[in-house]
Parts: structure tokens; sequence; C-alpha cells
């Protein structure tokens, strides 16, 4: 059985109708290669060809229109970036203007007054005139009207591509003579016979011929529907079968016993019981880890949630069977800060602790290279310094990252080669990601959710207030000052340029400095332009509470933990991502007085804005805020996504598609646990599918 057999795989430019100049157009414009790409390239809608509206009943909150009429004038309008071509079109009902701002020439030549054109496009109104801006045109007979299939597909092209003549129509009529030319030995079925049963599925060879020319809707829906499932249905079964392999033959040191050092910590030096949810995790690790194969675990937790207790508890275990531990940190201040809440919370228990980053001293850096290879030091805290060639463990058994995002795969599989036996490996976030996509980006790791804060933190109240109530916003500032408190006050990036981002910073400083002038009171300031040096001497001021504000770009997002501040005022809050603007909130209410986050936004802000910073103020659960943020944005501006490759679906949407997702991994954990080698004769189909895709995708794990 051969998949995707040899034409599929064919390079675009030997299609009827291509060739080399239109090949290299498609290639660049749609990434479209092969015969195969092209076939899965599906319209974006299909639309109903076979009615022809009256120009009299056209208004422009249809959608896409079809008229029939003669054209009575051609005029060039304009000049320079205003010139345009402007055609009328009459029917006996009325007129509207056909414009088009690009290749006028070319299509002038090719219009004739006098001629009826069958018409098609999206209308709308310039000037209280009906128009239709760049319409598909074709020379017109009452029988092509009626004589059409009755659905007609709607691709998705590019200006450069239309240019050129390769718009949504002439895609169409590729597609369509690819289509044509194509019988079931090219598109074998690669589902179970029982899936294709079970929901009345159309063959493959039905579903790719009927998503691009369906003879009617529900053949349509029917055809979109059985692909959806199929992309979600593989990505679950590879990301089942990759879990099913890592737990089948990837040996792990095994943590036998839990020990005087953690009976000693959690007895005697915990500042606080566990939550319910710390608990659970922590049984999940130790169970990992007493099994003899590598844990792989992602452990996502809200800002504030205690994933270091759950991470140090995890260490104390690996010491107590005589390992070491590794805890690599993005940052030299949230290292830092690791080590200075680790030392803190050990005191004066038997557990040597060494802080490893781009600043240590040399004669400590030989130090601690000298301890670790002797195996004296129990628990090393650091950021990417731990990835240096010349940094070996005696005996890694634990190897822990925090906000896993920030590192890319190949650093992080670095640190795991340092030992003989691969070590644990526990990735922390502290950006929730929601389960549909944890399930879905993250299916090939074990994965534990701290969804509990901790008892006597206070939540954060959340404001929202416009531009106009600056004064106000400030004196709230002013009085949380005289109270002993801090603020932070966070200008947005703006990617586009670093000298708006710049200006804009100096310009908020400066608005700040008027309200809060020196001596009486100081403010730090933070943004990505300056050195190393300066940014840690700035924001040390700040824990140090030398300077009772703080005025930064985003840099600050992750890793500056101040108890004290109690206020986060976020300017153009319109501008920020939910999860970010959750990730900035959780900088204050790490203390014990009430704190507050207040978004600052201009007067017009977009719809979707405005739910954002409705959600913002209605909730602190970090996993709603992702839920919400998920079905606002989509999946592909969840941070730390992209790089998975797990969620380049053509068709299937994790959130409008939850139902398909749920069925889909229902079915594979199915084919996972009844027939892991996929060696029946109902699964050798797609044993055969999985192997001609081998290297086709970037499945890339986790580790």
């Amino acid at each position: 059985m051969s998949f995707d057999a040899t034409i599929l795989s064919s390079p675009i430019e030997y299609l009827k109708g291509v060739g080399p100049l239109r090949a290299d157009l498609l290639k660049k414009e749609l990434q479209i290669f092969t015969f195969k790409d092209l076939l899965d390239h599906f319209p974006l809608r299909h639309i109903d060809k076979t009615k022809v509206n009256t120009i009299a009943s056209v208004n422009q909150s249809m959608d896409y229109v079809q008229v029939a009429g003669t054209i009575t004038e051609i005029v060039t309008l304009g000049e320079n970036r205003s010139k345009r071509l402007v055609a009328t079109l009459r029917d006996a009902t009325g007129e509207m203007e056909l414009v088009w701002f690009r290749g006028i020439q070319y299509i002038g030549k090719g219009i004739e007054v006098g001629r009826p054109y069958l018409v098609f496009g999206k209308p709308g109104y310039f000037n209280s005139t009906l128009q239709i801006t760049h319409p598909e045109m074709e020379n017109y007979t009452p029988e092509k009207a009626g004589g059409r299939s009755w659905l007609e597909p709607v691709y998705p092209s590019t200006e450069k591509l239309k240019i050129k003549s390769l718009g949504g129509r002439q895609i169409g009529k590729l597609t369509s003579g690819l289509v044509s030319s194509l019988t079931e030995r090219d598109l074998p079925e690669n589902l179970p016979e029982s899936i294709v049963r079970h929901f009345g599925f159309p063959t493959r060879f039905e579903a790719y011929s009927r998503i691009h020319f369906p003879a009617s809707e529900p053949e349509y829906k029917a055809a979109v529907d059985r692909l959806r499932f199929e992309e979600l249905f593989i990505a679950q079964l590879r990301m089942g079968l990759i879990r099913l392999e890592r737990h089948r033959y990837s040996k792990g040191v095994v943590f036998a016993q839990v020990g005087e050092l953690f009976n000693t910590f959690y007895h005697q030096y915990l500042p606080f019981a566990l939550t319910g949810a710390q608990k659970r995790v922590l049984k999940e690790i130790r169970q990992d880890m007493a099994h003899g194969r590598q844990m792989n675990r992602l452990l996502q937790g809200d800002v504030g949630s205690g994933k270091t207790m759950v991470a140090l508890l995890a260490m104390l275990l690996a010491a107590d069977n005589g390992f070491q531990s590794g805890l690599m940190a993005p940052t030299e201040i949230l290292a830092t800060q690791h080590y200075t809440g680790i030392t803190g919370l050990l005191k004066d228990m038997p557990v040597n602790v060494a802080l490893l980053t781009g600043s240590t001293k040399a004669a400590e850096r030989k130090k601690i290279l000298k301890g670790l290879a002797a195996g004296e030091i129990h628990l090393l805290i650091g950021t990417h310094a731990l990835l240096e060639e010349k940094v070996a463990f005696q005996n890694l058994g634990l190897a822990i990252i925090d906000e896993q995002h920030r590192f890319g795969v190949e650093q992080r599989a670095r640190l795991w080669k340092k030992a003989a036996i691969p070590p644990h490996i526990l990735v922390m976030t502290a950006t929730p990601i929601p389960r549909t996509l944890a399930m879905t980006a993250y299916g090939d790791l074990d994965y534990s959710i701290i969804d509990e804060m901790p008892p006597g933190r206070k939540p954060i109240t959340t404001v929202h207030r416009y531009e106009y109530a600056r004064a106000s916003v400030m004196d709230f500032i002013r009085s949380e000052i005289d109270k002993g408190r801090q603020a932070y006050i966070i200008f947005p990036l703006i990617e586009e340029s670093e000298k708006l981002d710049l200006e804009n910073l100096m310009r908020g400083y400066e608005n700040v400095k008027a309200f809060f002038p020196e001596p009486k009171f100081w403010i730090s300031m933070v943004h990505g332009k300056q050195t190393p040096d300066v940014k840690e001497t700035n924001m040390q001021r700040f824990v140090r509470h030398d300077t009772q504000i703080m005025v930064s770009t985003t840099v600050i997002e992750v890793g500056v933990n101040v108890p004290n501040a109690s206020v986060m005022v976020i300017e153009s809050a319109e501008k920020f991502g939910l999860s970010q603007l959750h990730q900035l909130r959780g900088r204050v209410g790490r203390g014990s007085e009430k704190s507050f986050c207040i978004l600052l936004t201009g007067p017009q802000i977009t719809n979707e804005a405005r739910e954002r910073l409705k959600t913002m103020c209605a909730t602190n659960d970090g996993f709603l805020i992702a839920e919400k943020d998920l079905e606002l944005r989509g999946p592909g501006d969840i941070e730390g996504t992209r790089q998975s490759g797990m969620l380049n679906f053509k068709l299937a949407d994790i959130v409008r598609d939850k139902s398909w997702l749920d069925a889909a991994k229902q079915f594979a954990e199915s084919v996972v646990v009844t027939d892991p080698s996929l060696q029946s004769a109902e699964n050798l189909r797609l044993k055969a599918y999985l192997h001609s895709q081998k290297g086709k995708h970037a499945w890339s794990k986790i580790s």
C-alpha cells in the first residue's frame, strides 16, 4: 500500500496549467511545492453561483454577490496611488461601479463597453455609490449562470498571485484539473475501518474530492468533519506512541526512598501547609521517580501557586537517594531569586546549594565546578551557564527547568546529556496552558497542574481606567507609597520600532517624574536597550526599596519578586495579550498586603480589547484566562506552542473542534492500549501511513 503516491509527490510545475514561472509564485506565496500541497490548500468557503442577484437587491451587508449586466462606461480616474479604473455595470434594475486599483492597463484591455458580463465579488459603498472592488468577471450568457455546479469553491490567494492571474478562481481551475486526474489508489484509506464506520465518514478519497467540489452542503460538511478528525486523531496517535515508547524504553534513575532530608524539611522547616494540589503533584512526581524510567513531566501552575516548593521537595528526594539536582532559570534575576528563596527555606539543613550564572566570579566558579564534580554540591541553581561543557555533575539525577518556553529544545537536551543515565526532567511554567492546548501540544509529556493557591494569598483587585482618570490613578499610587508600599508602571513594547519603544517609555518616565518629583520620590527605570549591568542595578535598587516606583517595559514580566510592591499600572493595556497582562499582574500580590492592578487605556478601544480587559477585571484564575486567550486569539499566539510543531493543523481548530479533539484522543488512546505495534489487520493502513509521513513533520518533543 503506498500513501500519497507518486502523482501527489510530483513537483507543482508539472501540473497542467502551472509551469516554472507560476510554480515559483505558488511556492513563494502559498508554500505549494507539490500536487499534495495544492490538494491540501482548502477552499475558504463555497458560493452558490447558480444565483444571480439584481443590482437593485444588492446591499453592503451581503457577503458576496453575483450580478449580470452590461458595461456602459469605462474611465481611468485619479493619479499616482489613487489612480483607479472604474467601469459602470447596468442591468434592468439599476447600476453599480466596478473598481480596480491594480493591473489597470491589463484589465482595461480585456473589458468592452456594450458587452454583457457575469460579475462576482463583495459589495460595498463609496460616497453613497454601490461598488465591487476587484471583482471576478466573465462573459455572460444565460446558460452560464444556470449551468454551474451548486457550490463553487473560493480559495485563499494573495495580491501578487491575483496580479499574475493566479487568484482564487484560477487556483480552483488548477485544483479541479488535479482532483479529476486522481483515483482511490492515489489517496488510500488511512483510518481503521471501525472508525470510518462509527462516524459514517466518507472514504479519504471522497473526502478530498468533496471538500473542494461538493454537490451539496451536507456533503461538504461530512468531508470537512472526516479530514478534521483525521488530523486530530493522527496527532494524538503519534504522541500516544511517543509517550508509550518513552515509558517503555527510557531508562531512569530510581529514587527508591523518601529519606531524612525530605522528612526533616517537610516536618520541621516547611513554612506553610501544602495545598491539596501541591500534595497531588508531589505524589505524581514521587511515583514517576521511583519506577526506573525517566520522568518527563510538565508542571504548570499560576504565578504564586507554589511550584518552587514542589521543585525543592523533589530535589530533596534526589539528595536523599544520593543524586544531585540542577535548576535552570532563564534570567540571572530569577536564578538569584530561586537561590535566595531556597537557601532561606533550607536554613541550617545539611544541604549544599550553589548559584552559577554569567556573573559568578572566576574563583567562585572554580570552587563550584570542583564541588559539583566531587558530589559535594547537592543543588545547583543557575542560568544557561549550567549548560557549559565545563559544568560536570558527579551524578545528576534531576533537572528542573523554570519558564520552559524560554529555552530551545536543543538547549534543554544538553542538560540531560550530563549524566550516564538521563536524569528525571521537570519543566515548569507560570503561563497556564489551557487543558485543551496542553493535551494537544504537550501530549508526549506527562503533565501536572497546581490549580490551587496557598492559603492567605489575597486576590488582586483589578480595575480598568481610561486616560482621563490618570490624575486619580497617580493619587492612588501616592497614597500606597505613603503607606510604605511600592509600584510598577509598565509600558508596552511596540514591535515595529525600538526607537518608538524608547520614546514612549522616556515620555512616560518624564510624566511619572512630574507626578512624583525627586527627592521625595525616587524612580527606577528598566528597558531592553540598557546593558545587563545597568538593568540589574536599577532592578536591585527597587528590590532594596531604594526606589518607590519602577517604570519599565515588559522585561520585568518574569522574575522580579518584590513582596512590598502593591500596585501594578499597565499603560496602553489594550495593546497586551491576556496571558501577558496576567503575567504582569502576578508581579504584585506577593506580600501580605492588599494589592491592585490598574489597566490604563485610551478612550477608543476595540471590542476584542474590551473583552480582554473585562476578563482581567473579572478573574485572577490563570487557567480561566488562558482558556479565554485561546478562544480570542487561537492557539498560534499562545507563548511557547509555536516551537512544538503540534498545532500546524490545516482544518482542525482545538477550540472550535473540542468535541472532535476529545473523540480523536479517546480513539487514539484505545489504539495505543490495544495494539501499540499497529500489527492488527485493521491498523496496518495506519502503520503504513505513519511510516510514509516520517520526516515530513516537525513533531518536536519537549525533551
